[in-house]
């Protein structure tokens, strides 16, 4: 059962691409064609605007907050080939500590890293390649940039991190040392109508696996968070209208699985926290969520029509 708990009315002058809570739930990112990034404060019910960002020059089509250890900074991407990291300075005080504009197309998603390996972004962009940007520096200001060229051809849509396979301190009954360090991995969606799994060899990174299984565009992919389980999930979205699972336990070989092929172009898809609910969005305004059931079958458990607007946004829980 979903219920609404409640509807944010953002004061955005054109449609919202991308609404993101913070680690702790407390803080949603908000962006839209008007150019703008705003922030509120959602605690109790309540709807705050806590800061409303100017820094673009086009439409802004996704937001990422990174992990709190970092403090609160949010990276925000657009239509002007520019990727934004802003950083909360002090009370409700949101400033720029750094601007990317080494892409020759629409940077189309943002996407940090899990916190074990540091401050980094990856961006993918319609000139059809991939930036890995490290911070390396205490201060914000010092960043590092490779680049995967040529990841999707025609452009890339979309790209989500692997967990961090490191384990906690405490559990680890090896040093890390011994177990070798976790390999960076994430996975990226295409116009070429492929899921690419890319991981960091050294001072590169390769492409580690083509999954091929869409007949058009893939608009959105999203790794599974890691909740202990020996397996990895990939989900991915496309315009062929098909959400696809992809399963793996030794990140060595995958298998797909259909979800569903839904009435319209399927534009994101997003997990649960613990990983064990996916979220659907279309086309056609719906979202829908599925769960997987102990025969590995997936079934709706709610489907939703959108009313609201595209300036307001509705938060509803489970």
């Amino acid at each position: 059962m979903v219920s609404l708990i409640n509807t944010v009315h953002t004061g955005h002058e054109d449609m919202i691409h991308n609404a993101i809570l913070d680690y702790y739930g407390l803080h949603l990112a908000t962006c839209s064609s008007d150019g703008s990034v705003k922030i509120f404060d959602i605690r109790n019910g309540n709807q705050t605007i806590v800061a409303d960002l100017k820094g673009h020059q086009g439409p802004v089509w996704q937001v990422a907050w990174a992990h709190p250890k970092f403090g609160n900074i949010l990276a925000s991407c657009s239509y002007d080939r520019k990727v934004i990291v802003w950083k909360e300075s002090g009370a409700n005080e949101w400033a720029k500590i750094y601007e990317y504009g080494n892409h020759d197309s629409s940077v189309n998603s943002v996407a940090f890293a899990p916190a074990e390996y540091g401050l980094i972004l990856a961006c993918g962009s319609s000139d059809g390649c991939i930036s890995i940007l490290t911070c390396n520096s205490t201060m914000f200001d010092v960043w590092d940039c490779k680049k995967i060229p040529n990841a999707h051809t025609i452009g890339c849509n979309a790209v989500s991190w692997c967990p961090s396979t490191v384990p906690e301190p405490a559990f680890n009954q090896r040093s890390s040392t011994a177990r070798g360090p976790a390999v960076k991995r994430l996975v990226s969606g295409g116009c070429d109508n492929c899921v690419k799994i890319w991981h960091e060899d050294n001072d590169r990174w390769v492409e580690e696996h083509r999954l091929e299984a869409h007949s058009d565009w893939v608009r959105d992919v999203a790794w599974a968070p890691s909740i202990g389980l020996p397996r990895s999930q990939i989900a991915s979205a496309s315009q062929d209208r098909h959400v696809i699972i992809w399963n793996s336990s030794d990140l060595s070989t995958w298998t797909s699985t259909i979800l569903h092929t839904f009435d319209d172009v399927v534009w994101s898809v997003s997990w649960s926290m613990t990983g064990n609910i996916l979220a659907v969005a279309g086309g056609d305004n719906k979202l829908s969520l599925w769960k997987e059931n102990n025969e590995n079958q997936w079934t709706c458990i709610n489907e939703d029509a959108s009313s609201t607007s595209g300036q307001q946004l509705e938060q509803r829980t489970l």
